[in-house]
């Protein structure tokens, strides 16, 4: 039985493991992709400057994701970053 409890904790120890390797590629993917888009977008108007700085906020907590290594939260906050920027080139 306890043979039996240390593979079931070993095997789900390593899936656990390779998870967070996946969302960790992720994220700092889709976090690279958003601070360059960040840096060449243009906000148009007062609404898109309004933009802008909602996508730097969520980028600034995107990257405190990462470093606290909740990456799922990472990703969804730059995923939602490019949001903002593609609606500050828009004036919106």
């Amino acid at each position: 039985m306890l043979r039996l409890l240390t593979i079931v904790a070993c095997c789900t120890a390593i899936t656990a493991c390779t998870g967070k390797t996946f969302q960790r590629s992720h994220c700092a993917q889709e976090l690279g992709i958003a601070w360059d888009e960040l840096s060449i977008a243009e906000a148009d108007g007062f609404a898109g400057t309004v933009s802008y700085t909602k996508a730097f906020g969520l980028l600034t907590a995107a990257k405190t994701m990462q470093t606290v290594e909740n990456f799922d939260r990472c990703y969804q906050q730059a995923r939602d970053a490019r949001f903002y920027i593609q609606e500050s080139r828009k004036g919106q």
